[in-house]
Order: structure tokens, then C-alpha cells, then sequence
């Protein structure tokens, strides 16, 4: 994962960020510009389909929307700004969304209920330490974290102070209670069934 667009301390926007060349992921945290590529691999895709798909049929006919990556979500200090303002463009590996006035055409604006992120080596240390602080910051009410090597997952809760509690573990033949979302159930056995058959 590259640091920075080029050489340069220029910080960017959300503005810049439009113009960049689709054919390349890139992340926005603070005017800073990272390098996503390249593809995740087989083994995050099939964790990330099956727990959308997990998501996405819990949701159904219900009031909140769940996205998966490449999806825009776009974070700023102050809400409804402009895109020369906002200096933060993250896509997460998944997010769940029930204030639909946060959507558009381009994706969120502002944060999501929850977030969830799929580490791999190159990703692993930001997910933990920039991307935590970014959901934190910006009111995100569930972080989880996915380890497939470990086959275990974090959930990370706001806190009325603001910030995240001690994480919540679960490993491959757990089941993670979502009462954010209702009586949602995830099933960590079907979750990492896949990881379980090639390891």
C-alpha cells in the first residue's frame, strides 16, 4: 500500500479525489491519499460475500441498507460539506447504513452504523490503528474487525464517552448477536466454512 499519491506533502479533497483514475482503489484519510491496490484476494472476497450475504438477507424489508466495497463513504467535520471540504473517502469492506439521508448517488456521507474491514498483511496495522481511530472519531456504532488467518472477529462498540470499549471476540464457531440491527444472529461457523475447507 503506497503512502501518498506522489512525492509531494499536498493534502487532497474529495474534489481531486473525483477525478482520479477509476481503474485504481485509492483512500482519502485527512488529505492523505493510499493506494489500495492490489485486489484482495480469494479468501477475503468469499469472508466478505458471505457475510454481506448474511447482512443483506437479515436486512431485507427492514429500515437500514448494507453496501459492500467499492463504496464511497465520505467523512467530514461538519456535516452536509462540500467536496472541497471533505478530506476523507474510505471503502470499507462493508458497512451498514439506516439513516438513508446519509445516502447518494456517490455513496454515504457521513457514518455509517457499522463498518466492517477484513484484514490482510498490508491492510492489518491500518485497520487497527487509522481506521480505528477515523470510525471512532466520526460516531461509527460498530467496528468490527475480521481476522481470516485467525479465523476470529473483533466488535468494537461506541461507548457513551465516545469512544470504543474493550472489543468484543469471536472465534470460527461463534455466533455474533447484532442487537444494533434488531435480533440479527451472524453465524461464524458458515462465515469461515470456506477457510475451514482449504486450510
Amino acid at each position: 500500500m503506497n503512502l501518498a499519491i506522489n512525492n509531494t506533502e499536498q493534502l487532497w479533497t474529495y474534489t481531486d479525489y473525483l477525478t482520479w483514475d477509476d481503474s485504481q482503489r485509492w483512500e482519502l484519510i485527512d488529505g492523505i491519499a493510499f493506494d489500495m491496490s492490489p485486489a484482495p484476494s480469494r479468501q477475503h472476497q468469499e469472508l466478505s460475500g458471505e457475510l454481506f450475504r448474511q447482512l443483506a438477507n437479515y436486512l431485507k424489508d427492514k429500515p437500514c441498507n448494507v453496501y459492500d466495497a467499492p463504496f464511497d463513504l465520505r467523512l467530514s467535520e461538519k456535516p452536509n460539506s462540500s467536496d472541497n471540504y471533505i478530506d476523507t473517502v474510505v471503502q470499507p469492506d462493508i458497512l451498514v447504513v439506516c439513516d438513508k439521508s446519509k445516502l447518494d448517488d456517490r455513496g454515504c456521507n457521513g457514518a455509517p452504523d457499522l463498518i466492517v474491514e477484513i484484514t490482510s498483511p498490508s491492510t492489518a496495522k491500518m485497520d487497527l490503528t487509522t481506521k480505528f481511530d477515523l470510525y471512532q472519531k466520526h460516531g461509527v456504532k460498530e467496528y468490527w474487525i475480521v481476522h481470516p488467518a485467525e479465523k476470529t472477529v473483533m466488535v468494537f462498540k461506541l461507548l457513551e464517552t465516545g469512544l470504543y470499549g474493550a472489543p468484543d471476540r469471536y472465534a470460527d464457531d461463534g455466533k455474533i448477536s447484532v442487537p444494533l440491527l434488531g435480533d440479527l444472529v451472524i453465524d461464524l461457523k458458515e462465515l469461515f466454512a470456506e477457510q475451514v475447507a482449504v486450510s
